[in-house]
């Protein structure tokens, strides 16, 4: 690569149900509010990459934002969407395609848990049948193995939410604004063992940009650039224990397509976990902030408890993560969630976060995005 890729401009809708909105506006939304945030405007950017889950093609939007003819790429990769549409924008400019590139996620999904059809995911109509469709299921089975082979408690899993909903009410942003006690969500109805309702983020509404920029561009244009030091994305290998293929497969431990991808981003950066300032880790549930901890590399298995009781992973912590809230305060629109966690590192390092901001300047910030069939796309954020 000739040249490092920087991120110019970053942009948001407002997460959360906003009745008569629509998937697309938001996306335009975040659009506009990214390019303003880059100091260009859309007729600067030269090729695009977007998708929704639900909310229509991402091609599309040029009928509001102008025709210019540029090349737009649609992406629908789960959860790993706008991960991957950023992935696209990032390796268009490394290959000297474009100096400006755009990534845009969005979605706008109705009430109620997913509902994936089996034949979609290559999978029989038996795993319908048997509910193993319903991704609650899978978390809860996965983290319930989890806390058994390394001793996390269910007050754990309710620390974690308790901090997602306190840094989500001090996020302007966010559809979840109220602090919740631990024992209220510890407490609260049972949706799968162990896991409650308050313990899970809902399919939500929002719309995430971000605009990418070569080295001559950004020596053009000034601002306030942060440099992408790495960027990966994984598929699951055999042997892992994913969404919609919930068991062991193999012997041994089950690989972890978490841990592939933040291998490759740390390995891709030069750096270790250690040197990570703050951090943005799936958080679908409480007990997949969890487990991302240790298999993203911050942390060795079964430490979560300690850490967590000690605050490490608060706003004042030692490794603050999911400082927005996480998808536990601001919903998962599945198309924006990548996006989303760049968009409130791209905050922190530029020391732009408000009431939520990381003390002492920090300079290097990670996100991961973990989705189903066993997808993951992670960053490493650097100034």
């Amino acid at each position: 690569m000739s040249e490092d890729v920087f991120i110019i401009g970053a942009g948001l809708s407002k997460f959360g149900r906003q009745n008569g909105i629509s998937g697309r506006q938001m996306a335009v939304t975040a659009i506009h509010a990214a390019l303003a945030d880059a100091g260009v405007t859309w007729p600067d950017v030269q090729v695009a990459f977007g998708g929704s889950d639900g909310s229509g093609l991402a091609d599309t939007l040029v009928a509001e934002l102008g025709f210019t003819g540029i090349p737009f790429t649609n992406v629908k990769n789960g959860c790993a969407t706008g991960g991957s549409a950023l992935v696209s924008a990032v390796n268009a400019v490394r290959a000297g395609a474009a100096d400006i590139a755009l990534a845009v996620g969005f979605d706008k999904h109705p009430r109620g848990a997913f509902d994936p059809l089996p034949a979609e995911w290559g999978l029989p109509e038996g795993y319908g049948e048997a509910g193993l469709m319903v991704t609650t299921q899978f978390f809860g089975s996965k983290i319930s193995r989890y806390m058994n082979m390394y001793g996390i408690s269910r007050d754990t899993l309710a620390q974690v939410a308790a901090k997602a909903y306190r840094n989500g009410s001090l996020n302007p942003n966010a559809w979840r604004r109220e602090p919740m006690p631990a024992e209220v969500i510890r407490d609260a109805d049972m949706v799968n063992d162990p896991l409650t309702r308050y313990m899970f983020c809902s399919p939500g509404e929002g719309g995430a940009a971000i605009v990418v920029a070569s080295e001559s561009a950004v020596r053009r244009l000034g601002g306030r650039p942060v440099a992408i030091k790495a960027i990966s994305h994984r598929t699951r290998q055999f042997g892992s224990f994913e969404v919609f293929a919930p068991a062991v497969q193999g012997t041994g431990e089950p690989v972890s397509v978490s841990t592939d991808a933040a291998r490759a981003a740390f390995e891709q950066a030069g750096i270790e976990p250690a040197d990570v300032d703050v951090a943005q880790l799936q958080d679908t549930e409480s007990g997949a902030e969890i487990m991302h901890m240790a298999e993203c590399g911050f942390c060795e298995h079964g430490e979560q408890e300690q850490w967590i009781a000690e605050g490490r992973t608060e706003i004042d912590g030692t490794l603050p993560v999911n400082t927005d809230g996480g998808c536990i305060a601001n919903g998962e629109p599945i198309g924006a969630s990548g996006l989303r966690q760049v968009h409130e590192i791209v905050t922190q390092l530029r020391g732009e976060a408000g009431d939520r901001q990381v003390d002492g300047s920090p300079k290097v910030g990670f996100t991961h995005v973990y989705g189903a069939p066993g997808i993951s796309a992670c960053t490493v954020l650097a100034v």
